[in-house]
């Protein structure tokens, strides 16, 4: 017997597919900019490319500081994500385990930190950079990267923690497992949805990021890929050629990231607001 297709069924499918074909297009419009020249994309934007213009990636890759910008970009975001990894989990283990009135105002310390815009705290960020001596490498954007994802970590991770029985614990502590070794053992193994939802949204905030790089790394040397693409936007003429073969480059790492996590970053983020 076939099912009946209902009239809400077909107005959902309908708006899911609009919002699809919006979300989708601008990334179809970068990629098919990509292998067209300025003067295409300036004579009609839309269009489809006449052959296969290639000479924009060839100029970034061998003619420009792209390469040195993409190593730095992949540099930021690779060991921000590992430390995130291997501290946040941790932090937010202890407190929810734990669940005394210290660890409590520890949570609501790191909540209010999320509520504060990096733009308040900005200037002064900086000249506290400079008085360290981290102002102009690398070292100073993963560290504040770090500690400005730990409101958002650790109510991740406290919020999944929650559905995870204490029972598995305890029966790895009779055994006379440590308690470092039952976290990393036993309950960060379970961790996995929740840590691909981390990694997928903060990567993709640090591999994005043009404000922190732009104004804290040095001049006149290659800073991150974003940043690079931004020099090629003038006030009165711009390459469009080259912006839009840098951000199709800038996209491969991203979508290989996402479609590899995918599965687990929608359990992780469903599974974290139920129990949450």
């Amino acid at each position: 017997m076939k099912k009946k297709i209902k009239a809400n069924d077909v107005v959902v499918f309908a708006v899911t597919f609009v919002i699809a074909i919006i979300f989708a297009f601008p990334i179809y419009f970068n990629i098919m900019s990509a292998f067209k020249s300025n003067g295409e994309i300036m004579r009609d934007a839309i269009a489809f490319p006449k052959g296969l213009y290639l000479d924009s990636f060839k100029y970034l890759l061998t003619e420009t500081q792209y390469p040195a910008a993409m190593l730095n970009s992949a540099i930021l975001t690779f060991a921000s994500i590992v430390a995130m990894v291997l501290v946040i989990p941790m932090a937010a283990y202890a407190i929810e385990r734990t669940n005394s009135k210290w660890t409590n105002s520890v949570f609501t310390y790191f909540l209010f930190g999320m509520m504060v815009p990096f733009q308040v705290y900005m200037i002064p960020l900086f000249k506290q950079l400079k008085m360290i001596g981290l102002f102009g490498t690398l070292t100073g954007p993963i560290l504040v990267y770090i500690s400005g994802s730990v409101g958002f970590g650790v109510l991740l991770y406290t919020s999944f923690l929650k559905g995870i029985p204490k029972e598995i614990e305890e029966s790895a502590e009779i055994d006379g497992c440590s308690r470092t070794g039952i976290f990393w053992r036993i309950v960060f193994p379970l961790l996995g949805p929740v840590t691909a939802s981390m990694v997928v949204l903060q990567g993709l905030g640090i591999w994005n990021d043009f404000l922190m790089p732009m104004m804290v790394l040095p001049a006149g040397q290659a800073k991150t890929m974003i940043v690079e693409l931004f020099y090629y936007v003038g006030e009165f003429s711009s390459r469009w050629d080259m912006i839009f073969a840098g951000t199709t480059m800038s996209l491969i790492p991203v979508l290989i990231a996402f479609l590899s996590l995918q599965k687990y970053f929608v359990k992780g983020v469903s599974s974290g607001a139920i129990k949450g």
